[in-house]
């Protein structure tokens, strides 16, 4: 037997389906067209425990994922990052790895490294500016991105630590190789553990890394130093794109949505992971828009 069809719900339903499709072109061109463009300043205000006074207020401006060449990264976009970063009067610039963008066969980069340092030459803060290398940096080449970073005044650090010092109080900045060429979690804890034992008297601890997925390497039974206060972090995009009630769909990290964008207290430190600048695999930011994070640090009152 055939029922007939009520006209009326047909047409409405044909409506509905019609709305629906138009309203996703529209976030389609929006998260292409319009949102890559943007770039927001997420100022984040962290207060920790057993701060240093001497560096109560120290303000960090992080950057991460510039991935030159990918949607809306263009020249003149890293130079503006450069100019809004500046304009912060940061204490500190921390970059946080994947410069340059790869061709999803990782056969070739979008944008020539020498130009990705060519713009974003001129960075200033009063303590330095202190880099690490992502993934998409090995898949090209560690050693030229390290290289150009260097030629244009920044500090590489890989493994490896700089002490700040004022009013004779310390603070170390431990920079840690990307979390993927660990080959043994307790290596990576032992390596970086042995850096800081060399230094001695490290005060706090600031740990910069590409991945928040490094968090479980420092920490708990691998804890590199009961001094660590901070993990600073990119890698995530915050997932490139957020949806109502959903959230992240998809992150590229072992811990999901855990440690997707934000600041996160966990295993007894603080971690802050960025959103990023760039885009990777697919050219949308929604609702996720590019960012230079700022980060206020604050002694906690016990």
């Amino acid at each position: 037997m055939i029922f007939p069809v009520n006209q009326r719900w047909s047409s409405k339903i044909v409506s509905l389906i019609g709305l629906a499709g138009g309203l996703f072109l529209l976030a389609l061109a929006y998260g292409y067209f319009i949102e890559p463009n943007r770039l927001v300043i997420d100022n984040a205000s962290i207060k920790i425990k057993d701060w240093s006074p001497a560096f109560n207020g120290l303000k960090i401006v992080a950057i991460s994922d510039i991935h030159g060449g990918s949607n809306a990264v263009t020249e003149a976009k890293i130079r503006q990052i450069v100019v809004v970063a500046n304009a912060q009067d940061p204490d500190v610039i921390v970059l946080l790895g994947d410069y340059v963008a790869n061709n999803l066969e990782h056969s070739k980069i979008l944008m020539p490294m020498s130009a990705v340092a060519q713009n974003l030459a001129g960075l200033h803060a009063k303590y330095g500016v202190f880099a690490v290398l992502g993934n998409h940096d090995a898949w090209y080449s560690d050693e030229d991105v390290a290289a150009q970073l260097t030629k244009i005044g920044y500090t590489v650090l890989q493994n490896e630590a700089k002490v700040i010092e004022k009013d004779g109080q310390r603070f170390t900045i431990l920079g840690l190789k990307d979390h993927m060429k660990a080959v043994n979690w307790q290596e990576f804890s032992n390596e970086n553990k042995q850096v800081l034992n060399d230094i001695g008297d490290t005060g706090n601890i600031i740990a910069i890394e590409h991945s928040p997925d490094v968090l479980p390497m420092i920490t708990g039974d691998l804890a590199i130093s009961p001094n660590l206060k901070l993990i600073i972090a990119g890698h995530t995009h915050g997932g490139q794109i957020w949806l109502p009630i959903i959230g992240s769909p998809i992150v590229p990290s072992s811990y999901g949505q855990k440690y997707a964008y934000g600041h996160v207290q966990d295993r007894g430190v603080d971690i802050f992971v960025t959103t990023g600048i760039g885009t990777s695999v697919l050219p949308f930011r929604f609702l996720v828009p590019p960012e230079i994070a700022v980060l206020t640090l604050k002694s906690q009152l016990n």
